[in-house]
């Protein structure tokens, strides 16, 4: 009998490894779905200001998910992959499709509201600063040194993009001109993401 329950313990954490990888593969689906689409869809999906204020919302969302070609879709992708790796097991898939959602809405905000003269986006790399600083956050009290690590690389990079533009040799990788303020953004709703669910999870009355 205890042979059996620990079997089925066992089970129960490789479904709970298998659906934590959810979110990761259905975005990635949708990336490649997208960039089979080619120069079409990517101008009809990307974020475009002046075809937003036309009343064509689905680009708040669309666009972070659209990329230059296949090569800048891979790259992000791949940097999906590792962003799972690091702090994918820390929150719920539910936790993470809120995560997404908030840090989309961030950098949207941030567009909006203060880069004025920015015309056009795409890609996922805004939305994969906020899943890791999330991640790294939601950790915080059971990896803390590796969370911190984690912050503190994230924390520097964005000061060096914000001083010194974008890394060395991004923007021939990507095949176009780095946004370095999405990335910010999406750092700052992030984090704001995990402090809502932090709360939200402390505010529950258990049962």
């Amino acid at each position: 009998m205890g042979l059996g329950e620990v079997h089925e313990s066992g089970q129960m954490q490789n479904m709970r490894r298998i659906s934590a990888w959810f979110v990761p593969a259905a975005a990635g689906l949708v990336c490649l779905v997208i960039s089979l689409a080619g120069e079409r869809g990517r101008v009809l999906l990307r974020y475009d200001r002046e075809a937003i204020a036309d009343g064509e919302a689905w680009r708040l969302l669309t666009g972070h998910f659209t990329h230059l070609g296949i090569t800048h879709m891979l790259l992000n992708v791949a940097g999906l992959l590792l962003v799972w790796l690091l702090v994918g097991l820390r929150c719920s898939s539910r936790q993470w499709i809120l995560i997404a959602l908030m840090t989309i809405a961030g950098i949207n905000s941030g567009f909006w509201f203060i880069d004025l003269q920015l015309k056009w986006y795409v890609g996922l790399s805004g939305l994969l600063h906020g899943l890791l600083v999330a991640g790294a956050l939601a950790g915080m009290a059971r990896v803390r040194t590796e969370s911190l690590i984690i912050l503190a690389a994230v924390g520097l990079k964005l000061v060096w993009e914000q001083l010194a533009g974008p890394l060395p040799g991004s923007e021939a990788s990507a095949g176009g001109n780095v946004i370095v303020n999405a990335h910010l953004y999406g750092a700052l709703a992030g984090a704001a993401a995990a402090a809502f669910i932090g709360h939200s999870a402390r505010s529950t009355p258990a049962i």
